[in-house]
C-alpha cells in the first residue's frame, strides 16, 4: 500500500478521535484535600490547649485523624495536641483538638502548628501511615476565659 492513502487514512482517523474527545465532557477534579488551622486557639489556666480548623478529604481506606502540634519558644521542639477522627467524605469538616504540654512549656501569645491529616492503612500485618495533608499556620494563642 502506498504511504501517502495511509498518512491520509490515519490522519483522518485521529482527527475524529480528537473531535470526539472535545466533544466529551472533561472529568470533574475531586475536590482538593486540605487541613487548616484558626487564627487563635486557647489556652486554659491549667495548660491545655485547644486548636480549631477545617478539612476536607476524600477515600480513604483506613481510619483516619485530624492530629496537631504547636510550638512556641523552641523553634525545634513542638508539643502533640490531641488527635480527631475524621470523614473522608469530600466534603468540609470542622475539627478540634485539646491536649496539655508540659507544665509552663507554652503561654498565651505567638505560636505555630502544624495540622496534619493522616491515614493509617494497613498492608498485611503492618499499619503504613498515608498522609493526605499537612499545614503549618501561625496562630495565637489565647488565655481561656
Amino acid at each position: 500500500m502506498p504511504l501517502r492513502p495511509l498518512l491520509g487514512a490515519a490522519s483522518c482517523a485521529a482527527l475524529l478521535l480528537l473531535g470526539a474527545a472535545a466533544a466529551t465532557p472533561s472529568a470533574v477534579a475531586a475536590p482538593a484535600e486540605y487541613v487548616t488551622v484558626d487564627a487563635k486557639g486557647r489556652i486554659a489556666a491549667d495548660g491545655t490547649v485547644t486548636l480549631t480548623g477545617a478539612y476536607r478529604c476524600v477515600g480513604g481506606t483506613g481510619p483516619v485523624f485530624v492530629s496537631s502540634s504547636v510550638n512556641q519558644s523552641t523553634p525545634h521542639v513542638s508539643y502533640g495536641i490531641g488527635g480527631t477522627a475524621a470523614v473522608c467524605d469530600g466534603a468540609e469538616h470542622r475539627w478540634e483538638n485539646s491536649g496539655k504540654a508540659p507544665q509552663d512549656a507554652l503561654k498565651a501569645g505567638a505560636a505555630k502548628v502544624e495540622a496534619t491529616l493522616m491515614e493509617l492503612r494497613g498492608s498485611g500485618i503492618l499499619v503504613i501511615p498515608v498522609p493526605h495533608a499537612v499545614s503549618h499556620h501561625d496562630v495565637t494563642l489565647a488565655a481561656a476565659a
